[in-house]
C-alpha cells in the first residue's frame, strides 16, 4: 500500500517544538511592535497633538499666595480680678482657617470687589477663547480683532466689558443672560433665552421694572468695546454659589506643623485678579479680628460702666453711716482683736463681690451648667462659709463695736470695689484705643509673572507616553482579536494537511503594488514582478524551497499541472502562482501559466497583454469543433521559458466551460509541451471553478494569508474541495508577518518537510 506524502508521525520526530515555546520571547514582542510600528507612530501622533492641542486652548490659570501669622491672644483683658482673665488666651490655628473659609470673610471680599456678577465674552466653541487670548498677547494697539469665518457673534480678540452693577429679580439669579453690543455705537441690548429685556446705553444706568416681580432690572455697563453683533455672557451669581466658587479656588493651610503661620493661595485666570481677590480677603479678616476685640473691650467696659455709679453711691452712703454714729457715739476706737475681724470681712466681702461681678459677666456669655460659672459659684460658696464664721464672732462683741465695725467694714469694702473698677475701666480704655491683631501679615499678594496651569512640558511629556502605551496596547488588542491563523503548525495539527512553504511578508512587493496602481505596465522595461526585480527577497527563496518540494511530489504525479487556489479573495494566490512560474523556468523548466480566473483575473496586466483571446476563447472553440488558435492564444512573456494564457473575455457560464470534457482534452494536449502547466483558479468558497479545476491538475495548493482565515474557513475549504473529488497536496502559508518569520516559519520550520521529502523520494 501506498504511504501518503506527507506523514505527521515523521514530522513529529524531525521537529520537535522547543521547551520554551510556551514561554513570552522578548524577540517576538520585538518583532510585533516592529510589525506594527505605524499604527503605533498614528497612535502616538494623534494623542500627542491632542495634547499639544490642549495646551493651546486650555484657559491660563494664575496662582497667587499670601502669608499670615496666628499669635496667642493678647493678655490685656482682664477680668475685675488681677490675674484671672475672661476669655481663652489662645484660639486654635484651625479655628482661624474656617473664619477665613467663612460667609462672614469671603462674603464680605465678594460684595466689596463686585464678585457675584460674570460678565465675559462669548467664544467660539472650543478654539475661539484660546484664538482670542493669542491674538491680545500680540495685539500692540489694543483694537478689536476682524470675525473669522463670518461669525460676528464670536468675539475673537481685543473684546472688553465691565459690569459695575446688574440686579436682578430672586428667580432670575445664575441663569446667563446674552448682552450684544447693538450698531448703534455705544449702545446694547440685553437678552434672556433669545427675547429681548432691556436696552441701554454704556456710561448710564439702565433699569425696567418687570411685569409680575416686585423687583425691578437695573444694569450699569461703564465700559464696552466691542463690533456690533458681538455677544457677551452676563451673570449674576447667588451670594451661596459666588461664595462656593471662591472657596473652589482658595485654599488656607498651615504651614508646617505647630507653626501657627497660615498661607492662603488662590487660583484665578488673571494674576492681577487673584491679587485683588487675596489681599481683600486678608484685609478683611484682620480687619474683623480688630473689631472683635475692640467689641470685646467695649462689652466689658459697658458692664463697668454700669456698676461704677451704683458702688459710688453705695460708697457715699457706707461713709455717711459711719460718720453719722460717730457723731452721735463719739469717737470709737477698735482694739486689735476688732480690727483684725474687720480685715478679715473686708477682704472676703471683697472677693465675694468680685466673684459675684464676674459671675454677672459671665452669665452673658455661657448658661448656668457652664464649667466656668460653676466654678465661681463653689469659689463664691467657699468664701461664704468663711464670712459666715466671723459673722458668728462679730456678734460676741459689744453692740456699739458691733455697729461700729459693721459700718467700717461697709465703707472699706466699697472703697476698694471702687477703686478695682476704676482701674480696670481705665485699662480697658486704653486697651480698646491700643487694640492688636491676634493675627500679624507677614507676606501680601503679589502678581504671578508665569502661569501654573498648564504644564505645558508634562502635558507633551505625558502625551508622548500616552500615546506610546496606547499604540503598543492597540498592537497587542489588535493581535489578540484577529481570529486568523498565524502558526502554520496548527494548520498541520488540525487538519492534517502539510504546509509546503511560509512565505514571510514582503516589502519590496508592497512597493511592486503601489507602482501597479500608479504606473501602467507599459512605462516599464521588465514586468513588475518580484522573482524579476528582487530575486534575494526571502519571499522568492520561499517560493523556490516550495519549487524543490514540488520537484519530489512530481515524481509520482500522473500529469504535470498545478492549481493554485486559496479560501476567499485577496490572499495572494496570484502573486505565488507569477512568481513560482517564473522561478520554476529560471530553474530551466518550460512552464506555462494560465490564468483561469474567467470572472476577475488581471494577471494579463501584469504581462501588458490583452484579456481577449485567452482561456474563455480556447475553450469555446474547441466545444464548437473549431481548431484551437495556439499562436493566438499562447503569449510569449519577457521571461525566458515562461509562457502564459490570459483568461479571456468574461463568459456567461464560466463553470460550464469548465465542465465540459473538452477542456480536460485541452489541458492534456497542452501539458505535453511544457514540464509544467500552472494554473490561477478563483477561490474555493467563491465559486465552484476550483473544484472543477482541480481535478484535472495532479497537484493543488491552498494559498492562505496569515492572520486572515480562521479555522473554520480552512475547514471548509478542505471540505469543498474533498466533495469535488479533488485531493489538496498542500498549503501555501503567505505573508507571514516579521514576528512569525524570526521563528523560521520561512525556512526553518521547512526544512524538515524537505529532509523528509527527499528521504522519501531517494
Amino acid at each position: 500500500m501506498q504511504k501518503p506524502f506527507f506523514d505527521n508521525s515523521n514530522l513529529a520526530v524531525n521537529y520537535l517544538p522547543n521547551e520554551k515555546d510556551d514561554k513570552v520571547d522578548l524577540s517576538e514582542i520585538i518583532a510585533i511592535l516592529l510589525d506594527n510600528k505605524w499604527l503605533i507612530a498614528l497612535t502616538t501622533a494623534v494623542v500627542l497633538a491632542i495634547g499639544t492641542a490642549k495646551v493651546f486652548i486650555d484657559r491660563p490659570v494664575y496662582k497667587s499666595d499670601a502669608m499670615l501669622q496666628v499669635e496667642a491672644q493678647s493678655q490685656a483683658l482682664r477680668t475685675l480680678e488681677p490675674g484671672v482673665s475672661i476669655q481663652k488666651t489662645e484660639i486654635p490655628v484651625m479655628a482661624e482657617v474656617e473664619l477665613i473659609n467663612s460667609r462672614m470673610v469671603l462674603g464680605e471680599a465678594i460684595r466689596n470687589l463686585g464678585l457675584s456678577i460674570i460678565a465675559k465674552p462669548k467664544y467660539f466653541p472650543i478654539i475661539g477663547e484660546a484664538i482670542a487670548r493669542h491674538y491680545e498677547q500680540s495685539n500692540k494697539d489694543n483694537k478689536v480683532s476682524n470675525a473669522f469665518l463670518g461669525r460676528t457673534q464670536y468675539a475673537w480678540g481685543g473684546e472688553s466689558i465691565r459690569v459695575d452693577a446688574f440686579m436682578v429679580p430672586s428667580n432670575w439669579l445664575n441663569k446667563k443672560f446674552i448682552l450684544m453690543a447693538a450698531s448703534k455705537q455705544g449702545h446694547f441690548q440685553l437678552m434672556l433665552e433669545g427675547e429681548l429685556i432691556l436696552e441701554g446705553e454704556v456710561g448710564k444706568l439702565a433699569s425696567k421694572q418687570l411685569k409680575g416681580e416686585q423687583q425691578s432690572l437695573m444694569l450699569f455697563v461703564p465700559l464696552l468695546k466691542a463690533r456690533p453683533g458681538t455677544e457677551f455672557t452676563v451673570m449674576r451669581l447667588s451670594e451661596d454659589k459666588a461664595i462656593n466658587e471662591l472657596k473652589e479656588n482658595l485654599l488656607v493651610t498651615e504651614k508646617g506643623k505647630l507653626t501657627r503661620i497660615l498661607e492662603l493661595t488662590l487660583e484665578a485666570d488673571k494674576p492681577e485678579l487673584a491679587v485683588q481677590i487675596l489681599n481683600q480677603i486678608v484685609n478683611i479678616y484682620i480687619r474683623q479680628n480688630v473689631e472683635k476685640k475692640s467689641a470685646e473691650a467695649q462689652k466689658t467696659l459697658e458692664f463697668l460702666n454700669e456698676q461704677m455709679p451704683l458702688l459710688k453711691e453705695r460708697l457715699a452712703e457706707a461713709t455717711t453711716a459711719l460718720n453719722d454714729y460717730r457723731t452721735r457715739q463719739g469717737s470709737i476706737d477698735l482694739d486689735l482683736e476688732t480690727q483684725g475681724i474687720l480685715k478679715g470681712v473686708v477682704e472676703l466681702k471683697t472677693e465675694i463681690t468680685k466673684l459675684q461681678q464676674q459671675r454677672d459677666e459671665l452669665r452673658q456669655k455661657f448658661t448656668e451648667s457652664h464649667p466656668s460659672i460653676v466654678s465661681v459659684d463653689k469659689q463664691i460658696a467657699r468664701l461664704q462659709g468663711q464670712m459666715n464664721n466671723h459673722e458668728q464672732k462679730i456678734e460676741a462683741l459689744p453692740e456699739t463695736q458691733q455697729v461700729i465695725l459693721k459700718l467700717a467694714r461697709d465703707v472699706q469694702v466699697n472703697t476698694e470695689l471702687y477703686t478695682t473698677l476704676l482701674n480696670n475701666s481705665q485699662t480697658l480704655r486704653v486697651a480698646k484705643a491700643g487694640a492688636v491683631p491676634d493675627v500679624r501679615i507677614i507676606d501680601y499678594a503679589i502678581s504671578p509673572t508665569l502661569p501654573i496651569k498648564p504644564k505645558k512640558v508634562l502635558i507633551m511629556a505625558f502625551s508622548l507616553i500616552l500615546g506610546l502605551i496606547l499604540g503598543i496596547a492597540l498592537t497587542f488588542i489588535r493581535k489578540a482579536l484577529r481570529r486568523g491563523i498565524e502558526d502554520p503548525d496548527l494548520i498541520e495539527k488540525e487538519l492534517h494537511i502539510p504546509v509546503y512553504a511560509s512565505i514571510p511578508h514582503s516589502v519590496d512587493q508592497e512597493k511592486l503594488n503601489k507602482k501597479i496602481k500608479i504606473n501602467h505596465p507599459r512605462k516599464v522595461k521588465e514586468p513588475l514582478i518580484l522573482a524579476v526585480q528582487n530575486k534575494e527577497d526571502l519571499a522568492i527563496e520561499s517560493l523556490r524551497s516550495l519549487r524543490t518540494t514540488l520537484h519530489f511530489a512530481f515524481l509520482e504525479a500522473q500529469n504535470n499541472i498545478i492549481m493554485i487556489t486559496g479560501p476567499s479573495p485577496g490572499v495572494g494566490k496570484t502573486f505565488v502562482c507569477i512568481n513560482l512560474a517564473v522561478v520554476l523556468a529560471e530553474a530551466g523548466k518550460k512552464i506555462l501559466l494560465i490564468d483561469g480566473d474567467m470572472r476577475k483575473g488581471f494577471i494579463n496586466k501584469i504581462f501588458d497583454i490583452g484579456r481577449e483571446n485567452g482561456l474563455s476563447e480556447l475553450i469555446s472553440n474547441t466545444i464548437s469543433g473549431r481548431a484551437p488558435k495556439w499562436d493566438v492564444t499562447i503569449h510569449k512573456t519577457p521571461i525566458v521559458n515562461l509562457d502564459f494564457i490570459p483568461s479571456g473575455s468574461i463568459p456567461p457560464n464560466p463553470s460550464e466551460l469548465l465542465l465540459h470534457e473538452r477542456f480536460g482534452h485541452l489541458l492534456e494536449n497542452i501539458s505535453k509541451n511544457y514540464d509544467h502547466v500552472i494554473i490561477d483558479s478563483p477561490p474555493i468558497l467563491a465559486v465552484t471553478d476550483a473544484a472543477i479545476i482541480g481535478r484535472r491538475a495532479s497537484a493543488t495548493l491552498m494559498v492562505v494569508r496569515a492572520g486572515q482565515h480562521p479555522m473554520r474557513e480552512l475547514e471548509q475549504s478542505v471540505k469543498r474541495l474533498t466533495q469535488g473529488g479533488v485531493p489538496l497536496k498542500g498549503v501555501v502559508f503567505n505573508d507571514l508577518p516579521k514576528a512569525s518569520s524570526r521563528y523560521g516559519y520561512g525556512y526553518g520550520q521547512y526544512k524538515y518537510i524537505y529532509q523528509y521529502s527527499y528521504n522519501k523520494a531517494n
